[in-house]
């Protein structure tokens, strides 16, 4: 189910959300964005009002402040404790109060508590928080805004807090608007949205600054996805940011911060290659929730259709020799094997008739059980496991997990796939970062197969380590680094350090810093120069995302290393940085009272819960045997075929029959019509009738994808080049020549087929190129096909 967030009665009744004002500032890869939600009492009593809704997980919460009338209150941070017990205290004397907090157990959901609120009385409730713009495939940064809270599942006898706050309702209808100001040292090529924006506009000449607003009457009913685009985005850049001269000397805020941008490159020769061997983990969530619809939109699926389409995909592209298995889990689990098992053609095909067979079948969402018999298995030594991990995110013990992985991260390393809106960011996220892989999220119409395939190569880059951070800086200066250690680089991919600055020098305004690792035994370093001087006004951004990224480190130091570290002053420093920087953390909260409001309270105090957004009646899928809802059987030729929305052509694993699919059968001259002229497949039809060796074989459905017939294949093949050789050299001019702007999704199924070609000291094979060329109609050059 969906969720949304707002406000409701126990009783289901809504306490009306009138609207969302958001306003977005961002400045390079760093996003501030203050959300102000109206709410109004219409009741005719007394109203105390929960509210429970999703942030991202790396969120500095920084200001929370309510306005009744024309009088502002705003809050200030505290001990969770103290503010709880005096919420309480405001509440129970007729005093008008508000306290925001962070959940125990998941770092994305916040629950705001709204006190007193008289009869017909509006309340602006205004949040602030900072967050860093993830990097995409593309190079575009991500910004989102979530809307989707999707109720968390806990496992029997557990307690997750808010978290079990999180319940089913119906639809709330407000809207929202979004306006958004960019600006960055780089111009500004493009801004992109899964929403109607209006027209960008340009604020100066450059295009380094610009302001959108999305388009009037937006319902809030998923998250805002904003894909900015800036040129030389990949460029490793350093903020330096001046403390407060107020504060403490000494203190976090006091002095200036660092926050560098890294982006280390590998030298080329090293990735000309990527890795043949490993030992690759699926893990596919199966919970009921799995059913639910990727969006509402035409030629929707859902999360286990697009999931499984995406998991032959990968199937196909591991290299021979590889160890792989694959795990399906919901209350329970299942696995392919007890074992990683050797990656051929037979057990390439049995696997696919697993993922052929999975369903949506399995209950809840209790991902600890798979994840502690995978690591109980041993290692294959010379293969690095790597485990891919596809899931809805709809868990209630997040941290425990994440402590799990972060156990283990020394063997394995864990990519992550939060599918569907509402994905827990803080399980998908950290579940990356904790395993020193990589995070991805797939939600509305995205195709989730781009995203995938980027971690594999990712997942296939030799493995980095012995890294480390080195600062150059004048004498009189000293660096306190305040990030957690770098433990996993891939090339492309951006690596965040804060750092404090303390000291003074009058010789230089010059640091360094200098990241060297080990990349296949040989020692590589990556140095980036950046000037000591504050560069712009950032509003102490720089300083409250560094307090966070502090603070989560010590919450895994609490985690982790309890049991001989001094409980009391580990949480009383995380106290002590959260109330100093004034960002949110698991031990402090927002609280905010109204001491010029003493109105008696008459009658019982009404308590409100959280709103939600029911999937709407028309959207249910039918009911399967054995209850929950879900679709019909679904074949992994239906999720191939539909992933790019082929109507009218099968799908095979291997040469078979055609089957009808109860279609009107179409009149004699039309089939004698559509055989003359057959249409052209896609290339997910191509890649499933590759063996695992990387070849194709001449067939009537090879020919249909091409949309030749067997013959015209047979008869155009040179007479000393095997069957096998043609056909895949074929394949390989016709992905280049027709399917180049997916080639994200087919790269590793194409290395494999040069490199099965280059094994077979084929004759004239420039000659063979050429001959399949003009069988195609392309104009493919022999060197980029990479044989």
């Amino acid at each position: 189910m969906m969720h949304c967030c707002g406000l409701v009665t126990k009783q289901k009744l809504p306490v009306p959300l009138k609207g969302i004002s958001v306003e977005v500032q961002v400045k390079s890869h760093v996003a501030t964005v203050t959300s102000t939600l109206q709410y109004v009492n219409e009741e005719e009593r007394h109203l105390e009002a929960l509210f429970v809704f999703p942030l991202p997980a790396d969120a500095a919460v920084c200001h929370f402040s309510a306005k009744i009338g024309d009088q502002e209150i705003v809050a200030e941070v505290q001990d969770r404790e103290t503010a709880r017990d005096q919420y309480d205290d405001a509440v129970s004397s007729g005093q008008q109060a508000f306290l925001l907090e962070e959940s125990e157990e998941s770092s994305d959901v916040f629950r705001l508590s709204v006190g007193c609120l008289s009869p017909g009385q509006n309340a602006d409730i205004t949040i602030t928080y900072i967050t860093e713009l993830s990097v995409q495939a593309d190079h575009s940064l991500r910004f989102y805004l979530p809307a989707v809270l999707n109720p968390r599942y806990t496992p029997a006898g557990s307690d997750a807090g808010i978290v079990s706050e999180i319940s089913s309702c119906f639809s709330v209808p407000y809207t929202l608007t979004l306006s958004v100001h960019v600006s960055s040292p780089n111009p500004i090529s493009k801004l992109e949205s899964n929403c109607t924006l209006d027209p960008l506009v340009f604020l100066n000449s450059d295009h380094t600054q610009a302001t959108v607003n999305l388009s009037s009457g937006h319902k809030f009913d998923k998250d805002v996805e904003l894909f900015l685009y800036y040129q030389n985005t990949h460029q490793p850049t350093a903020i330096v940011e001046a403390g407060v001269t107020t504060a403490k000397p000494g203190s976090l805020m006091s002095g200036p911060v660092v926050m560098m941008s890294l982006y280390p490159e590998f030298p080329k020769e090293v990735m000309s290659s990527l890795a043949t061997q490993g030992e690759f983990i699926f893990v596919m969530d199966r919970s009921g929730s799995m059913d639910c619809m990727m969006h509402y939109g035409k030629g929707a699926k859902t999360r286990i259709q697009s999931a499984k389409a995406t998991l032959i995909l990968l199937l196909k592209s591991l290299p021979m020799g590889c160890y792989f298995n694959i795990y399906g889990f919901g209350s329970r689990f299942e696995c392919f094997s007890s074992r990683s098992v050797v990656y051929n053609e037979d057990t390439m095909v049995q696997a696919l008739k697993t993922v052929n067979e999975m369903k949506a079948d399995m209950g809840g969402t209790e991902i600890l059980l798979p994840l502690k018999h995978i690591y109980r298995q041993p290692c294959y030594p010379e293969h690095p496991r790597q485990l891919f991990v596809f899931t809805d995110g709809e868990v209630g013990n997040t941290k425990e997990v994440l402590d799990l992985v972060r156990g283990h991260a020394h063997s394995h390393r864990c990519f992550s796939f939060g599918i569907g809106q509402g994905a827990s960011t803080a399980l998908i996220t950290g579940m990356a970062r904790e395993g020193s892989g990589h995070a991805q999220f797939i939600t509305g119409t995205d195709r989730m197969q781009p995203k995938v395939m980027e971690s594999l190569r990712f997942a296939l880059q030799p493995v980095v380590n012995k890294i480390s951070v080195q600062w150059k800086v004048p004498d009189g200066i000293t660096v306190d680094t305040l990030s957690p250690p770098i433990n996993v680089i891939f090339q492309g991919q951006r690596s965040l350090i804060y750092a404090q600055l303390k000291g003074q020098s009058s010789e230089s305004f010059e640091g360094s810093v200098i990241v060297q690792y080990n990349l296949k035994d040989q020692p590589v370093t990556n140095q980036l120069h950046f000037c000591l001087k504050p560069t712009e006004e950032t509003g102490l951004s720089i300083h409250r995302l560094a307090a966070r990224s502090l603070i989560r480190s010590l919450e895994q130091l609490e985690r982790t290393d309890g049991l001989w570290l001094n409980m009391e002053d580990l949480r009383r420093r995380m106290v002590e940085i959260s109330v100093e920087a004034g960002v949110s953390s698991v031990y402090t909260a927002f609280i905010a009272i109204n001491k010029h409001n003493r109105e008696a309270v008459k009658g019982p105090l009404i308590q409100r819960r959280v709103p939600t957004q029911e999937i709407p009646p028309h959207f249910f899928l039918p009911m399967q045997r054995g209850g929950g809802l879900g679709p019909p059987p679904y074949s992994v030729e239906q999720a191939l075929a539909e992933a790019e929305d082929i109507d009218d052509c099968d799908v095979e694993l291997e040469e078979k029959p055609r089957r009808s699919r109860g279609r009107k059968r179409k009149s004699d001259s039309a089939s004698s019509q559509s055989k003359s002229k057959p249409q052209m497949g896609s290339s997910l039809q191509l890649i499933t009738l590759q063996k695992a060796s990387g070849c194709w074989e001449l067939s009537a459905a090879l020919a249909r994808v091409f949309g030749k017939t067997e013959d015209e294949l047979t008869n155009q093949k040179p007479a000393q080049v095997d069957g096998s050789v043609w056909a895949t050299l074929l394949s390989l001019i016709w992905l280049y020549g027709y399917k180049i702007q997916q080639q994200i999704e087919w790269q590793f199924v194409a290395m494999k087929a040069a490199s099965w070609i280059g094994s077979q000291n084929v004759v004239s094979l420039s000659q063979c190129v050429c001959d399949g060329n003009h069988l195609l109609g392309c104009q493919v050059k022999e060197e980029t096909l990479g044989i």
